[in-house]
């Protein structure tokens, strides 16, 4: 195909259309049906009945709502545009607290991260949010062992919540190498938003980390599934941290 001067023009044009198009157009979220949502398939039946026992009684106690959801693919965004976006569009966590929490796995691409409401941004630090994907989930990914690593991540989550967990040692040749995909992610992050998003600040929502840039999904709490279960309206500001294996 001949590239003329005038075809190169039209697709400079078109190029900054078609990303701000792709970036706002809704991922294909899964649908909320329990603290559990495993359309990967990594977990067993038994361990998937496990963990929703845990997290329901988890919440019944505190209110706090924890989900585990695995999907196969991020349809090409980053991990932490969609856990933004699916923790708001969930409303996971209570309306007047902000207490929800997400551990998303992303099977084909090998990324996971915890998304963290305002509410418990104190006791799921980045930090320790970041140690547990490097130091307690990674480790059991790497070896292909899922369940094992969705379940110590549950726990340790827990534990976060609790203020009781411990922070792991992580190999200094993986931390440094996940916090430098961390740091590119970051500037690239910053630079997407502010070029394209940086003159329209309708707001809406709760103010907070992350809360300008996004355009709001609509109401919370009516995006429940099966059994009953829906998100409270908790709110999201990008609070957490991601990683792979």
């Amino acid at each position: 195909m001949k590239w003329t001067f005038s075809k190169l023009i039209w697709l400079a044009l078109l190029l900054p259309l078609t990303l701000v198009a792709s970036a706002s157009a809704a991922p294909n979220f899964p649908e909320l049906t329990g603290h559990v949502v495993d359309r990967a398939s990594l977990l067993p039946r038994d361990v998937e009945t496990r963990l929703e026992t845990v997290l329901k009684k988890h919440e019944d106690m505190s209110s706090n709502q924890v989900v585990v959801v695995t999907i196969h693919s991020l349809e090409g965004r980053t991990i932490e545009e969609y856990g933004y976006q699916l923790g708001r569009h969930w409303g996971i966590g209570q309306a007047d607290k902000d207490n929800g929490v997400l551990l998303i796995i992303a099977k084909n691409d090998r990324k996971m991260r915890i998304e963290v409401g305002y509410g418990l941004e104190g006791s799921l630090t980045d930090a320790i949010a970041s140690n547990i994907i490097q130091a307690v989930i990674r480790p059991e990914f790497k070896k292909g062992r899922f369940s094992q690593g969705i379940q110590k991540g549950v726990e340790s989550i827990l534990l976060a919540i609790a203020g009781t967990y411990k922070s792991k040692s992580v190999s200094n040749h993986d931390g440094i190498k996940e916090w430098f995909h961390y740091l590119i992610l970051v500037v690239i992050g910053i630079f997407f938003i502010s070029g394209f998003f940086g003159s329209n600040h309708s707001g809406g929502g709760r103010g907070g980390r992350g809360g300008s840039g996004y355009i709001s999904t609509g109401g919370f709490g009516g995006f429940g599934g099966g059994g009953g279960f829906s998100g409270g309206g908790g709110g999201f500001g990008g609070g957490g941290a991601s990683g792979g294996w």
